[in-house]
């Protein structure tokens, strides 16, 4: 750990939140000496501190150890190359337009990687009434289920949650071509392109 760059971040994000030593010190139960010693670069908080300042300050504890806060590149905004998340645990699902740091369940998760589905794998789609109706034959069991369909364009993505045991039949409005996204608990993330 270097003790000067961890100190520049803490002074940079106090002042940031408008803060000073005093205060930062006095939300934290310690003396504003400590905050100007780690500031100086003198010394650095005790782990046991890190969830508290890293809460105070607004900043994941892993920026605190490394002592500087990584900045994502810009992305162009298509919709279509948004990342997608969904925590092993809860099921719960993540959507991002760019690199972001996501966490559940106490664990940091990756962005799922979409793989082409083969034409045993795709979803039906058919044009009914001006509307996309998607379906499949999937069982839909507890233990093994589509868990949400998405259809991204270069402008917006429409999700839809699912749940086990009910039939996987969705309508979307009829849009330009884009691309239907499904997350399936065991096989994965898959995508097809509509036209």
């Amino acid at each position: 750990m270097d003790n000067e760059k961890i100190g520049q971040l803490i002074y940079q994000l106090r002042k940031e939140k408008g803060l000073t030593q005093k205060q930062l010190a006095d939300e934290m139960l310690l003396s504003d000496r400590t905050i100007s010693k780690w500031e100086r670069g003198s010394g650095c908080p005790d782990i046991s501190l890190l969830p508290q300042l890293s809460t105070l300050l607004e900043v994941p504890i892993e920026y605190l150890l490394v002592g500087e806060i990584t900045l994502n590149e810009m992305v162009g905004g298509n919709m279509k190359k948004s990342l997608y998340y969904v925590c092993p645990n809860c099921t719960n699902i993540g959507l991002a337009t760019g690199n972001f740091t996501i966490s559940c369940c106490g664990r940091k998760l990756e962005p799922l990687e979409a793989k082409k589905a083969t034409d045993t794998e795709k979803l039906s789609i058919v044009e009914i009434d001006n509307e996309w109706s998607i379906s499949s034959e999937h069982p839909m069991t507890k233990a093994h289920y589509i868990s949400f369909v998405a259809f991204a364009t270069g402008e917006q993505i429409q999700l839809i949650k699912l749940f086990p045991e009910w039939s996987l039949n969705v309508r979307l409005p009829k849009k330009k071509h884009g691309q239907i996204l499904w997350y399936d608990t065991n096989d994965g993330l898959f995508y097809q392109y509509i036209r």
